[in-house]
């Protein structure tokens, strides 16, 4: 496993090959056996294989194409709807329709898909993350037919890989681990620990193709501007109030 966490590469080339049973099975019990909450397990999974269905799923990942090509998209979904039956039926008030439980609900989720990726690649097929789940919540609860007290959190593709991209760089340790209290930066530690990130060919590439002055400025104006943080702000907290997480 260490291995395929050291050597994680984002796949979005599929070769046709369906994934059978077994290897779905064994990353669907991966997942499950993720840490959780009090081992409440306020989560689903949601398995598309079926072509028609991944075309309408398309349009809410922003059409990319690994959407159609992989074999299967799994949904990964806070879902606090099957434990507040269980309550129920069981003679005990559930009191979850609130921000923290679906905050809860959706760390487990997501550290589930982390599992299912991890056994994916132990098994040799590769996948994508698609943050577009929680951008288009309102539209997949839809097509997915997700109850009150379900909402997407993020999607994933997976598939037998048809490329073999390099490693995506990452920065060094000691820009993301403080030791005993968070020590704040200092703009030249700053400078230092983005300088290796800064000098990649493919970081100038993306200045130049987007005509900015800096990478910062490729995050901030094109791929995560403000305008579109607020907007998919609002729909996810449109998205919680109809899912009774918030009122």
């Amino acid at each position: 496993m260490l291995k395929e966490i050291q050597e994680h590469r984002t796949i979005r080339k599929y070769t046709d090959k369906q994934i059978p049973k077994n290897v779905m099975d064994s990353i669907l019990g991966a997942a499950i056996r993720a840490s959780n909450t009090g081992n409440m397990q306020v989560y689903s999974v949601v398995v598309t294989t079926d072509p028609k269905i991944k075309d309408e799923l398309a349009p809410t990942h922003f059409n990319q194409p690994m959407v159609k090509n992989a074999p299967a998209i799994l949904t990964f979904c806070a879902d606090f709807n099957r434990f507040n039956k269980w309550c129920r039926q069981r003679k005990a008030q559930p009191g979850y329709d609130n921000f923290l439980s679906f905050l809860t609900a959706a760390i487990d989720a997501i550290i589930a898909a982390q599992n299912a990726c991890i056994e994916s690649a132990a098994n040799g097929l590769g996948f994508c993350y698609l943050g577009t789940a929680i951008y288009n919540a309102d539209k997949i609860i839809d097509i997915l037919n997700l109850p009150k007290g379900v909402v997407p959190v993020t999607a994933v593709t997976i598939g037998y890989p048809d490329e073999t991209p390099e490693l995506t760089d990452r920065l060094p340790l000691e820009a993301v681990v403080h030791y005993e209290k968070y020590n704040d930066y200092k703009p030249e530690e700053i400078d230092r620990l983005y300088a290796e990130k800064e000098a990649r060919e493919d970081s100038k590439q993306f200045i130049k193709e987007n005509s900015k002055e800096t990478l910062a400025q490729v995050f901030t104006d094109i791929r995560y501007p403000q305008a579109n943080n607020e907007h998919f702000s609002h729909v996810l907290l449109e998205v919680l109030k109809k899912q009774g997480f918030i009122k």
